[in-house]
């Protein structure tokens, strides 16, 4: 890169970040503060139609395989339609299921309305990825990765404190506040970014665009995968659903608990979201991947040996920063892959899809692991799953991006 280049970067790391890029940001913690409302209520609603446990489990579990299934589509949409128009679609949809789930008279209807909003959610979260990775400024990727992460889990920490406490005006009004609010989102992200230029769709058969079997040729967006597959199968995985059991019957304490520890998880990867993905532009993707894998990956080892609360706690939290190191700076990894000239709807939609495998599968293997030896094993396999994202990573090149070509090339590691 010539000293030009690089004297500009330099100049402009700190500038302020585009007005459209504050929009997302916004609509972000509104959408998981919503999401944490309805999480209290969700498996309490199911039950009220004298279900099992295992059938409200399915209702919270309908909501992700959707996701999953849908996200193919998402990325095909987004390479035709665009972004804009995609997401406003995907939030009307979560908006209207999640106001029709208010209304539900059966179990069966509940089902399906709460799968139905999975739909939408895949079709906005890939939109809303592949807005972020063209609005984005090339130096500042890793920057608006850490502040979109952190309102994201800003809201999921906030929502279930007022989701908890909406549950005495009925199982069925957190979910028409959702809904109202989700509206609102759309109407407003729609409203801002109508005249945008940055966000405007590209249009004619001129726009470039990224296809998957091409991103699959860098070994930056392979390794990205492998471990965004990790991140998943980890941190939205094992975490959510097997601290609560070891909090519980491991270490013997109340389910109340439980909620502490994955508090303490969610505090540390707030601390350091921000910050490491800014530190990314300057210095480079890699480094913080590879530290945020090995430090997430060590403490999830050493949480399935802790005998005291207090350790647990400390675990918890230094594993939460090490997800906080290596988020931000894969997902502006993949950004630099796709660069913002270029549409990349598969791209994005097989980047999200993964991470969705690995929350399905590694909550099984786990609790199969925990049943049959125990939770040590568990937690250690659990680990050695994040460690081995890491070799990948330990291959690749330094990725340097060349915005004008659209494009990410390997260039001496460091």
């Amino acid at each position: 890169m010539r000293l030009a280049n690089i004297v500009g970067i330099m100049r402009t790391r700190d500038a302020a970040l585009p007005r459209e890029i504050w929009v997302l940001v916004v609509a972000s913690f509104v959408i998981a503060l919503g999401f944490g409302l309805v999480a209290p209520a969700l498996p309490q609603f199911a039950r009220s139609f004298d279900v099992g446990v295992t059938a409200a489990t399915v209702v919270v579990s309908s909501f992700a395989a959707m996701r999953l299934l849908f996200a193919p589509a998402s990325g095909s949409l987004v390479q035709k339609l665009g972004e804009r128009p995609v997401y406003i679609t995907g939030l009307l949809i979560v908006a209207l299921s999640t106001g029709a789930c208010a209304f539900a008279a059966s179990y069966w209807q509940l089902l399906v309305f709460r799968a139905l909003g999975g739909i939408g959610s895949t079709m906005f979260t890939v939109s809303a990825l592949g807005l972020l990775v063209r609005i984005a400024p090339p130096d500042a990727r890793g920057r608006v990765s850490g502040l979109y992460a952190t309102s994201f889990l800003m809201g999921n920490i906030l929502g279930p404190l007022f989701g908890g406490a909406l549950i005495g005006l009925g199982l069925r009004a957190p979910f028409l506040i959702y809904a109202v609010a989700l509206l609102v989102a759309a109407s407003v992200v729609g409203i801002s970014l109508r005249s945008s230029e940055l966000a405007r769709p590209d249009s004619g058969d001129g726009v470039p665009v990224m296809r998957l079997r091409d991103a699959l040729r860098s070994p930056v967006y392979r390794a990205a995968l492998g471990s965004n597959f990790a991140n998943g199968w980890v941190v939205f995985g094992v975490r959510v659903a097997m601290v609560p059991l070891f909090v519980v019957e491991a270490l013997d304490e109340g389910e109340a608990f439980a909620g502490v520890a994955l508090t303490a998880f969610a505090v540390g990867n707030a601390l350091v979201l921000i910050k490491s993905g800014k530190l990314s532009d300057r210095f480079g993707r890699r480094p913080f991947v590879l530290a945020g894998l090995v430090v997430c990956g060590v403490s999830t080892i050493a949480m399935g040996f802790t005998e005291s609360v207090v350790w647990f706690l400390i675990t918890s939290f230094v594993a939460g920063m090490g997800s906080g190191l290596s988020n931000p700076s894969q997902q502006a990894a993949v950004a630099d892959v796709v660069g913002s000239k270029a549409r990349g709807g598969p791209v994005l939609a097989t980047f999200q899809m993964v991470a969705d495998v690995g929350a399905v599968i590694g909550p099984v293997a786990a609790g199969f692991l925990a049943d049959r030896l125990s939770y040590s094993t568990a937690f250690a396999v659990t680990g050695v799953i994040m460690l081995a994202a890491t070799l990948p990573w330990f291959v690749v090149g330094r990725p340097r991006v060349v915005e004008q070509a659209t494009q990410v090339t390997d260039d001496t590691a460091r």
